[in-house]
């Protein structure tokens, strides 16, 4: 039986933008990586340097000029079927209940209105939020809704799952919190995941792997692998030394391009 293909592959992917005096940025060069079907990978580089890029390469809503991009072994030439994306501010609706938000997805794909209440009510429960499907979003703290907008975004099954710095906003303990319940959530499913985050501990805490990527124009510099035992406790495997190693590796590669994006910004201020 043949070996089933990546459920995400990036092949020496360029992406050029336009700018508004008419000149041209690159935001990615030469990148490649790939994603098993039920791996958890981190992608962490500079500020400024493309990580979210490649989310929006894969996710279709934004072509690649050179190179390949594909999911489930097929080019991406619009959005994939089963592909969830958290973005860094969530998209709940204001005029809607916590039920109702969470019972949004289902809803555009074809479910009845009580069906979809009662997967979301279902849903709504497993992140912890039992006893508030009627409150508005503006009665939610930020990390509530965080807790609304991953309840709609796993609701709907994905098989591909992006996540780009979705709890950045989010003080130290409510993130950790949120940490430890995506990873609950996502550990029954064979979701691949693409997480970007600019918070090492968070993008080692949660990954079976590591992408280092360059200073602008992103490209990769190291994958690591993350060979911790899993379930994890964020707060708990952080401590360990193995963790420390591995922050030690991913530190060592990206502490350069760091430094290289702080001195092109210190030039620019000059």
């Amino acid at each position: 039986m043949p070996e089933a293909p990546p459920a995400i592959e990036l092949r020496g992917v360029t992406k050029r933008f336009e700018t508004r005096d008419g000149g041209g940025h690159t935001a990615t060069r030469d990148m490649s990586f790939t994603v098993r079907q039920g791996e958890f990978v981190s992608v962490v580089g500079p500020t400024g340097c493309g990580k979210s890029t490649s989310l929006s390469l894969i996710s279709g809503l934004a072509a690649a000029g050179d190179g390949a991009v594909l999911v489930q072994g097929s080019p991406v030439t619009g959005i994939p079927d089963r592909l969830g994306y958290m973005f860094q501010q969530d998209a709940v609706l204001p005029w809607r209940t916590v039920l109702d938000n969470v019972a949004a997805g289902p809803r555009y794909q074809g479910a009845s209105k009580q069906a979809a209440r009662d997967q979301a009510k279902d849903w709504v429960a497993r992140v912890g939020l039992a006893g508030f499907e009627r409150y508005y979003p503006h009665q939610l703290s930020g990390g509530m809704r965080k807790r609304v907008a991953l309840a709609q975004t796993l609701i709907n099954e994905p098989s591909i799952l992006l996540m780009d710095e979705p709890f950045g906003a989010l003080d130290v303990q409510t993130r950790e919190h949120m940490q430890d319940l995506l990873l609950d959530l996502w550990s029954g499913t064979s979701a691949a995941v693409v997480f970007v985050t600019h918070d090492l501990t968070e993008a080692i805490a949660l990954a079976d792997t590591v992408v280092v990527m360059t200073a602008a124009p992103a490209t990769v510099k190291d994958v690591v692998p993350v060979e911790l035992e899993r379930p994890r406790r964020v707060e708990e495997i952080r401590l360990e030394e193995a963790f420390l190693e591995v922050y030690r590796r991913v530190w060592d590669s990206l502490r350069e391009e760091v430094e290289i994006t702080r001195s092109r910004g210190a030039g620019r201020v000059a």
